[in-house]
């Protein structure tokens, strides 16, 4: 039987007769599209939300692999539009775990009766802008279909898992799974034989969670990153009674910091320091807290090549002195880029487990795979057997879930086409030609602590959304020349990132995609400097306009 999902509201502005219609749209149950019901909700918009899993949390819902983790502060991911949700949840550690963090997600959920407007195991397929009614029609694979006049995409940045082509992959006669779509199910390593393909974010925690109940484990490493400690620890009773008692500083700091996160820029360069104090230094930012060694590192650390070269030998140093095998410890130290170049992972005892007897490494470039086959992965040097294989191999970032939403705008114009050189977006939430269309927390958005940067633009599509309604508008889209003005200033700011075009920031991982920006180089200011002035000039970055009138009638 169909499912079909049929709101009586009229929408904002449009016609009263619209007995089936939504205002709203939502697609994505995880932080961004949380917080975007959340604030629907509130302003009286008739909404629903799409979501292909069966519970919320986004990443945290489809990400539960052996000690998945926060690498930003709990406390700074957490949702701060509530004061009374602030008080009464407590955070465990400074870095929460994944089922601790998707408790959190379900408690929000239920605490502010948002499960009623979410429709779970509803995949979207096809999303078709009509432009005689100025709405869109969403269709899932299970069967729903909804009208509403606004789409809005949070289907993030980290949602399409990429697995490599390896010849064979379907041959392989034991278990495969990628780290984001782990099952629910607890996986027993007791007495297997298992291959970890990929040495990113997720890959270093898995390492060290499951290292000791395996028969044995081989780590297939395509490029060695700098991982540094996260330095975890439980978050102690005084410690949670003082965050309580500065929700509203608190508040504030991260709605206006640079990085979204509450630490404390370095003025200090270590160009103008001894070396001696660098050293010292350098040992201070290691026994640091997660992405404090990026943010409170010298302020020229990430520029100046002499600093920045210093402070990955010191890196080198503490890999060969934890790493007892030298020919292991010399694969696991970056000879391809700076601190920094690559999004940096924070792990837990990772290089402590290669000095157990049952964990090897194997470089990539220097010894590939040729294939998989029934009973494991045969590389250049020969084949070892395999009872389960993890693919730890990252995501088609940025643009990936998006593209495959089926979205089409003005004329049947698909997204995926559109963008086939790389994303055009304004201000990372709209594009010209797909009216009422809205992607916060998507590409040309993210940069830092992604639900801070996510939570500016969940805003800015609300007070948009708030803006038609209250003016009696149907249509809301981007001008073509507010586009590529953005577009262009996110493309020609690569000087100022410090990331390589080699990685996933750029698409670079996935073959065929065009190498292009995906983040946001200019920073989470310029973001809300320019959402101020757009709202401050009655949203004329964008045509508004009646159902079935053009914007200049």
């Amino acid at each position: 039987m169909s499912k079909t999902t049929k709101t009586a509201a009229a929408a904002p502005g449009g016609p009263a007769d619209a007995a089936d219609l939504l205002d709203v749209v939502v697609v994505g149950a995880g932080v961004t599209g949380i917080y975007q019901l959340y604030r629907a909700r509130e302003a009286g918009f008739s909404v629903k939300l799409l979501e292909a899993g069966t519970g919320v949390g986004g990443v945290w819902y489809w990400n539960r692999y052996p000690e998945a983790r926060f690498d930003s502060e709990s406390y700074t991911y957490g949702y701060l539009f509530s004061k009374e949700l602030w008080e009464e949840w407590e955070w465990s550690e400074q870095y929460a775990g994944q089922p601790e963090i998707e408790r959190y997600f379900n408690h929000v959920v239920d605490r502010f009766g948002l499960r009623r407007d979410i429709v779970f195991g509803a995949r979207v397929t096809s999303a078709v802008y009509e432009e005689d009614s100025a709405t869109w029609t969403v269709s899932a694979s299970d069967g729903t279909t909804v009208r509403a006049r606004f789409l809005v995409a949070t289907t993030g940045n980290l949602s399409v898992p990429f697995i490599p082509n390896i010849p064979g992959r379907e041959d392989f006669q034991g278990d495969q799974h990628h780290t984001s779509r782990w099952p629910k199910t607890p996986i027993d390593f007791t007495g297997k034989r298992v291959a970890l393909i990929g040495t990113g974010s997720s890959g270093v925690q898995v390492v060290p969670a499951i290292a000791d109940d395996v028969a044995y484990l081989t780590v297939y490493q395509m490029k060695a990153d700098w991982v540094t400690p996260l330095n975890n620890r439980p978050i102690s009773p005084e410690e949670q009674a003082q965050l309580k008692a500065d929700y509203e500083q608190i508040r504030d700091a991260l709605n206006t910091s640079p990085s979204g996160f509450l630490h404390k820029i370095n003025p200090q360069h270590g160009a103008d320091v001894s070396a001696e104090e660098r050293q010292e230094f350098y040992e201070k930012i290691w026994n640091s807290p997660g992405f404090t060694k990026l943010t409170e590192h010298y302020r020229d650390m990430t520029y100046n090549p002499t600093v920045n070269a210093e402070w990955c030998a010191f890196m080198a140093g503490k890999i060969r002195t934890i790493v007892k095998d030298p020919e292991t410890a010399e694969k696991l130290i970056p000879k391809d880029g700076g601190y920094g170049a690559r999004r940096p992972p924070f792990g837990t005892g990772y290089y402590e487990a290669y000095n157990k007897p049952n964990v090897s490494l194997v470089s990539l470039p220097e010894e590939p795979i040729v294939r998989i086959t029934e009973s494991g992965i045969e590389t250049s040097k020969g084949l070892r057997e395999f009872d389960i294989i993890i693919w730890g191999t990252g995501y088609d970032f940025g643009t990936g879930a998006l593209n495959r939403l089926g979205v089409r705008g003005r004329k049947g114009l698909a997204l995926e086409e559109y963008w086939a050189d790389g994303p055009r977006t304004y201000l990372g939430v709209a594009t010209a030609g797909f009216p009422n269309f809205f992607f916060p927390g998507g590409p040309h958005g993210a940069l830092g602590n992604n639900p801070r940067y996510a939570g500016d633009q969940v805003d800015f599509t609300h007070d948009a959304l708030m803006h038609a309604r209250d003016h009696g508008y149907d249509v809301i889209e981007v001008k073509a020349s507010a586009e590529k003005e953005w577009t262009d200033l996110m493309n020609n700011s690569d000087n100022l990132s410090i990331f390589q075009k080699a990685s996933y920031f750029y698409g670079a991982n996935i073959p065929g995609k065009a190498v292009s920006q995906l983040l946001n180089p200019t920073g989470r200011w310029k973001l809300q400097e320019l959402i101020r002035e757009v709202e401050e000039n009655d949203f004329n970055t964008f045509e508004l306009s009646k159902a079935g009138v053009p914007a200049d009638a």
